[in-house]
């Protein structure tokens, strides 16, 4: 596959970041930014925050905290161990039936 970079600007905070980054993952990278600034907006104006730093701190803070709730939910699910065993035995019933 070909090297698809492109360059682009995302403001955060009110400061521009220059990045390479795949094509294809634009749309996310810009919506990712937005939701970060909108986080921060968020913190900036409902708590006492003494500037932006603080907002992008407590805004990394809570979607850390929900990425790493979201990744122990994954892995107790990884751990679940399904016996079909039940199940086959039915089916296997059932073609003995069928093919009387």
């Amino acid at each position: 596959m070909a090297n698809d970079q492109i360059s682009i600007k995302v403001n955060i905070g009110d400061r521009i970041y220059p990045l390479k980054i795949q094509a294809n993952e634009e749309e996310y990278v810009r919506k990712a930014a937005k939701i970060l600034n909108d986080k921060m907006g968020f913190f900036n104006s409902n708590f006492s925050v003494k500037d932006n730093i603080d907002g992008l701190a407590m805004a990394a803070l809570e979607f850390t905290v929900d990425a790493l709730n979201k990744s122990k939910e994954n892995d107790r699910f990884k751990n679940i161990a399904i016996d079909f065993s039940p199940i086959e035995k039915q089916l296997s019933e059932l073609e003995s039936i069928l093919n009387r």
